[in-house]
């Protein structure tokens, strides 16, 4: 491979009007260039990207998605930032006054000084001031969206429309456990001594994952049948980190919960969109608490007062029925002695009119019996006269029935050799053997004819 040839001439090295810089001083050069440019610092807005804390300093990248006029991407563009312990010591107040703590993910409006850095070759911003408003306002901004659009869909409401129950011992709780929040919350339930029944989702409450892990955890508890309540809890922190809580995920996740929510998320001032949708907003996980153990205590409380009521109540109906009972008592008592001295005086009544009486009573029942004895022999004795004529009769009439009287008269009877009695001439046949009864005895023959009597008439 050949290499090409340059021919440099004969200028010289070190000319002025086309010099040569060493590394160092083309740094120098840069710096220079930058100081005069933008002698007065620059505000710059971005979102902070890879915050990294090196003792009493911090780094991070602001980046920025870069648009044209027509709104087509370009791509991203980036500048370093470092923010040095002296300037993060002097900011401080600020940023604690506005409850705001800088990370990953947050939006800013920072000023500073540029810089070029010799042993990186990177130039870079020395941040020097914030302005908090940015921030505010961006997250703002972004919490009025989000609360427009959960109006437009009908869900700004739609958990406050739950029926809380009276008595909300069976909890669902989403938090990050372990945390002081979590413990002011369980500790206030706890010394309640109620019965509360806690179902936990441990969760991350701020962070990259922060509304994703919320919204699941929220709607992982919201399936479920036996729970009263659910509560979303975390401590208090920086503005930013609390508008984790603005997220659409998150309020459409409580928004659909057939379970009533509650949200203790640890600010006094602000309000989140979760505090918003939820069906009880409080100001703190232990506001949280209380309020399950003022629900509980009122519901007891009233349970006590309906039964002491009910008490009250049976006792005095039941005092009231004994008092009535008593004075039925009293009442049947004296009207029981009056009826049976009443019915004393009636039975001496009777029982000195029956000794009046009885032996005129007894001596007219005597003659009745013996006046119905004397009838009934007189009846008896025509009785059996009458029965016994109807009984010669009867004999009379039996006797002159008697075959051997009729044979005696000059009757026969003819019967068959089966012993038949031979009624008419159709009863026998030619060569027949008959047998004739008379009144001294018994007559054999043979029938050899037999002739039908003529019918005779008047």
């Amino acid at each position: 491979m050949s290499q090409p040839a340059f021919d440099f001439g004969e200028t010289e090295l070190d000319d002025v009007t086309n010099p040569t810089y060493s590394v160092g001083e083309l740094a120098d050069a840069i710096n220079d260039t930058l100081r005069r440019g933008f002698s007065d610092g620059v505000w710059v807005r971005g979102e902070i990207t890879g915050w990294s804390d090196r003792g009493q300093h911090a780094y991070f990248t602001l980046v920025d998605d870069r648009a044209d006029g027509a709104g087509n991407g370009r791509g991203k563009a980036v500048v370093n930032v470092q923010f040095f312990a002296n300037a993060r010591m002097r900011l401080r107040p600020l940023l604690s006054k506005h409850r705001l703590r800088l990370g990953d993910g947050m939006k800013v409006r920072v000023f500073g000084y540029l810089d070029y850095y010799a042993p990186n070759g990177r130039i870079g911003l020395k941040m020097s001031g914030i302005d908090p408003r940015y921030t505010i306002g961006d997250i703002a901004q972004s919490r009025d969206e989000v609360i427009r659009r959960l109006v437009a869909d009908g869900l700004l409401d739609a958990n406050k429309q739950r029926q809380l129950s009276p008595i909300p011992l069976r909890v669902g709780v989403v938090t990050s456990v372990g945390t002081a929040a979590w413990h002011d919350f369980h500790d206030e339930l706890q010394r309640s001594a109620l019965g509360f029944h806690l179902t936990v989702i441990d969760t991350r409450v701020q962070g990259e994952f922060a509304e994703l892990s919320v919204a699941a955890a929220i709607t992982t508890l919201s399936r479920r049948i036996d729970l009263d309540a659910l509560v979303v809890i975390r401590g208090g922190g920086a503005r930013n980190e609390l508008a984790v809580f603005d997220a659409e995920q998150i309020a459409r996740a409580i928004a659909g919960s057939p379970i009533p929510v509650l949200t203790g998320l640890g600010h006094e001032v602000d309000r989140s969109v979760a505090d918003d949708v939820a069906h009880t907003m409080l100001k703190t996980p232990t506001a949280c608490a209380g309020e399950l153990i003022a629900r509980a205590a009122r519901y007891s409380a009233d349970t006590e007062a309906a039964f002491a009521a009910i008490l009250r109540a049976s006792s005095l109906r039941s005092t009231t029925a004994t008092n009535e009972l008593s004075e039925i008592a009293h009442r049947i008592a004296r009207r029981t002695h009056a009826a049976v001295e009443r019915a004393d005086e009636r039975l001496g009544m009777r029982v000195e009119t029956l000794t009046r009486t009885a032996p005129n009573a007894l001596e007219r029942a005597d003659r009745r019996v013996a006046d119905a004895n004397l009838r009934l022999l007189d009846r008896a004795t025509a009785i059996l006269e009458r029965a016994g004529d109807r009984l010669d009769v009867t004999a009379a009439r039996v006797a002159a029935l008697d075959p051997d009287v009729q044979l005696a008269r000059g009757w026969s009877i003819t019967r068959r050799l089966d012993g038949s009695i031979v009624r008419s001439v159709t009863d026998v046949a030619h060569n027949d053997t008959l047998t004739t009864a008379v009144a001294d005895g018994l007559i054999t023959s043979t029938v050899t004819g037999t002739a039908t009597t003529p019918d005779t008439k008047d």
